[in-house]
Order: structure tokens, then C-alpha cells, then sequence
């Protein structure tokens, strides 16, 4: 079977070392997370013209894209500099490694960077103690962020006063009720809901029910609004409050990293060298939690089909590799176990390499040259994993569907094929493409950076966010 990899590299010199601590300290939050705690996050085209159903917050195209992201010397203003002093309650239904938890950690921190006051929640807590959650929590402490428990005087004290309210995922939902009870109907008025979620078991009424009288929802892509608003009102019979759309960024921390060569080139060496694989093999990598909804049983056969083709038609290409990175042995799932045996079954063990979840993202988009990202039905509610292989100058090879659409550009930062066992021979015909292609590979490639830097960092992020939350307090204070 194809042999999986462990965490940590090979340094043959203090200078190498010196530069791997360099670098893994500029890792964003949810970056080192992932190193430390043994984990991966989930953290998923052109904009699509639906701007008149929802507010799509996008405030650097007003004003031309790209303005703010040069260095000047002078001080930028803070887009959310007028959340000084203001007292943000954040309610998370859980506090791991997962995308939502990890994202709202991030808000967390960004409005502690302009002086506001913020405190954290979680509603569902194992009663046993939790390594990851007492090193998350106390990462937060640690930055400034009060932890309060979910459940009592105090946590509804915080709700009544707070001057926003951030409910993150559905399921949180249903800390309203549970905790707030006579009082829910006071802090509803300034509840921004931040929804992550695209499957249909999260549209029960017992964790939305208050959806139409919060201040207003914050989704991240049109997809996922259009099937928030879609399902809300023909299963639930709700209608969703005002939605804003604000796409996710990356972080300065990443952006260091992807943007230094030197960085790159020292984090490629030691993850090839740690595979056994050359410098000029070509890796294709699926970066993302092993499920079947996450497609990597759907890839590897892809892989294999592109592995036939270049031999029917002798194409001379370099080595091929298929990355999966996100495996769990430890947890024997029947579908990781269905992968390993198809591998096998093939005889492409040496050209297949399974990783555990012991690395950041960070080295591995280093190391590769194309990322897979082809997540299953409804696709990816964004897919912060593909902006952050494009800024690393990686073409994406992505399923036309979820937020993917609305980040890869078709023929221009990418190629795209359909979902299900359908999107099986164009995914490995794109394969060939890549594999045989270099310079349409390359030019791929620093289109996704361009397209990051102009609309998917940090900075983007927050003035959407800001303007989002501008709308929230202002709508919060005509209501009390």
C-alpha cells in the first residue's frame, strides 16, 4: 500500500533550521494550529450578478482594486478602527480545528488589534478536559480575548450588554434559546449570524428559528446565500434576514511566507526530500479533510486515468505524484481504508503519497505545483484552501460548484470539471494538461496571486467585514 508520511523535516544545517523557525513564525493562527495540535482546517469563476438579492460587500472595487495593499510608509487606517472600545460578544457552537471556530478566532484577533473588547463562548463543551481546547482558549487568552462559560448570569449579562453579537455557524442557534431564554428577544436586535455550513441536516428550526429577527447573516459566497434563502423558506417556511456575501482573505503571516522565495524554496527542499520524490516531479495535492464529500476517492481515480492517458499516448512528462494531504490511519475510517486499497489495487503506491495531519498547509503548498480542490455536491462554501494555494503562484484544477466558482477563474487561474463520478475524465484530462503544459501551468499560477492581491487578503477581508458590521451596530441602535 501506498506508505504514509510523517510530520516534521529533515534539516541538515542551522542555516535550514534557523530558516524553518523563521518561517514557521510567520505562520498565520489557524496555520500554526494545524502544526501544533495535529490537525488540518477545512478551514471552498467570475462573481456571479446577483448583488441586487444580496449585499455583496466588496468595497476596494469602489474605489479601484489593489489601492490598499501598497506599502507607503504612512500609517493605513484600520478598517475597523471604529470598533474601538466596543464590546463584541462571540458565540462559537465549538471550539476546534474546524473552519468556523478557527475563522471566528481570527475575527476575534482582529477586532483585539483595534482596542475592542472581546468575549468568547462556547456553547458545546466535552465535560472532560480537551487538549485542543484548553491550548485554543488559552491562545486567546494569551491575545487578550476574555473565555466565558456559555451557561449562566454571566454569559447573559455579556449577551444584554454587548454592542454586537456574533453567532457563528447554524448550530450555535441554539445557545439563544437554551441560555438566553426570556431575554432572547433583547439581544436579537444586534446578532450578526455568520453561516459556514452547505449541508442540509443544519435547516432545522430548532437552529434557526431566529434567523428572520437577527440583525442580518453574513455568508461566504453567493452560493451558499442562494441555498441558505432557498431552503430557509421552502423547508422551514422562514425567510432569511438581510444577507451580506463577503469573500475570506489571507493572512499577512501566509502572504509573508508565500511571497518570500527563499521561504519557499527551503520549505519545498525538506517536504520533497521528506516524500523521496525530485525537484522536478510534478505533485498534484489535494489539501483537506479525507471524506468522501471531499472527493480524494474521486481524485485518485482521476490520477490514475491521467497516469493511462500520458502512457497510451507516450507523452513525455516528469513523474507524477498525487499528495493527499488530511489522512487519519489512527481513526481506520472504512472510506481512507476503501483509498489505500484502490492504490493498492492499481499498483500506483509510488506514485501515491498519503499525509497525516501532523503539517501546516504551509510547506506543502510550498512544495507542490497544482492544487485539487474537489469537494462533492454542493462543493465548498468558499475553500480558503484555494486562495491560499494561489497566492503560492498554484494553478487549481477545482469542481464547478460552491464558493470554488466564485474564486477560480476558468482557463485563466485554473480549470474547472463537474462533481460526481461525471467530473472523473475531464478532472484527468486537466491533469494532462497541467502535467504537459509548463508555461500555461506557470501563467495559471501568478493569475491566482494577481487575482489574491487584488480582491482575497486580509485587508479585503476586513473592510468587507467592517462594512458589514458598520450596517449591524447602526441597525442595532435604531432598534433599542
Amino acid at each position: 500500500m501506498a506508505k504514509p508520511h510523517s510530520a516534521g523535516f529533515f534539516v541538515p544545517s542551522s542555516f535550514h533550521k534557523k530558516w524553518i523557525l523563521v518561517i514557521l513564525a510567520l505562520f498565520s493562527v489557524s496555520t500554526l494550529i494545524v502544526l501544533l495540535f495535529r490537525a488540518t482546517t477545512d478551514s471552498s469563476c467570475s462573481d456571479r450578478n446577483n448583488y441586487d438579492r444580496y449585499r455583496y460587500v466588496n468595497k476596494e472595487e469602489e474605489r479601484g482594486a489593489g489601492k490598499n495593499g501598497g506599502s507607503s510608509g504612512a500609517r493605513v487606517p484600520n478598517p475597523l478602527d471604529f470598533m474601538k472600545s466596543k464590546l463584541v460578544l462571540l458565540v462559537s457552537h465549538e471550539l476546534s480545528l474546524s473552519g468556523g471556530p478557527l475563522l471566528l478566532m481570527e475575527l476575534a484577533f482582529l477586532l483585539r488589534g483595534v482596542g475592542a473588547e472581546v468575549v468568547w463562548i462556547t456553547y458545546q463543551k466535552p465535560t472532560d478536559s480537551d487538549e485542543v481546547i484548553f491550548s485554543l482558549e488559552n491562545k486567546m487568552l494569551d491575545r487578550g480575548v476574555q473565555v466565558f462559560s456559555a451557561r449562566g448570569q454571566k454569559a447573559i449579562d455579556t449577551a444584554l450588554k454587548a454592542d454586537l453579537v456574533v453567532l457563528n455557524t447554524a448550530v450555535a442557534g441554539k445557545w439563544l434559546d437554551t441560555v438566553l431564554k426570556d431575554s432572547v428577544h433583547l439581544v436579537l436586535p444586534k446578532v450578526l449570524w455568520w453561516i459556514h455550513e452547505m449541508r442540509g441536516h443544519y435547516f432545522k428550526l430548532e437552529f434557526v428559528k431566529h434567523l428572520p429577527s437577527v440583525a442580518g447573516a453574513m455568508i461566504d459566497s453567493h452560493t451558499t446565500a442562494d441555498y441558505w434563502k432557498n431552503r430557509t423558506k421552502e423547508r422551514l417556511g422562514i425567510k432569511m434576514p438581510e444577507t451580506f456575501v463577503v469573500h475570506l482573505g489571507n493572512s499577512k503571516e501566509l502572504m509573508d511566507v508565500a511571497e518570500s522565495s527563499v521561504a519557499k524554496r527551503v520549505l519545498r527542499e525538506h517536504v520533497r526530500e521528506s516524500l523521496g520524490v525530485r525537484n522536478d516531479d510534478l505533485l498534484f495535492a489535494i489539501i483537506n479533510s479525507v471524506s468522501r464529500g471531499k472527493g480524494q476517492d474521486l481524485f485518485l481515480r482521476a490520477f490514475h486515468e491521467a497516469l493511462q492517458l500520458i502512457k497510451e499516448k507516450k507523452l513525455q512528462v516528469p513523474p507524477m505524484h498525487a499528495i493527499i494531504v488530511g489522512s487519519d490511519m489512527s481513526a481506520q475510517t472504512k472510506f481512507e481504508t476503501e483509498l489505500r486499497s484502490f492504490v493498492a489495487e492499481k499498483k500506483i503506491q509510488d506514485h501515491v503519497h498519503f499525509i497525516n495531519k501532523l503539517l501546516t498547509v504551509a510547506p506543502y503548498l510550498a512544495s507542490i505545483d497544482v492544487l485539487v480542490q474537489n469537494s462533492q455536491a454542493r462543493g465548498e462554501c468558499f475553500g480558503r484552501i484555494t486562495i491560499e494555494a494561489m497566492a503560492f503562484q498554484l494553478p487549481v484544477l477545482g469542481t464547478a460548484a460552491g464558493g470554488t466558482m466564485e474564486i477560480v477563474v476558468n482557463e485563466t487561474t485554473g480549470l474547472l470539471h463537474r462533481v460526481g463520478k461525471e467530473g472523473v475524465t475531464p478532472l484527468a484530462k486537466n491533469i494532462v494538461k497541467l502535467a504537459t503544459h509548463v508555461e500555461r501551468r506557470l501563467t495559471m499560477g501568478k493569475k491566482g496571486y494577481e487575482r489574491v492581491k487584488e480582491r482575497f487578503l486580509e485587508h479585503h477581508m476586513s473592510e468587507r467585514i467592517a462594512l458589514v458590521l458598520k450596517e449591524v451596530l447602526e441597525k442595532a441602535k435604531n432598534q433599542t
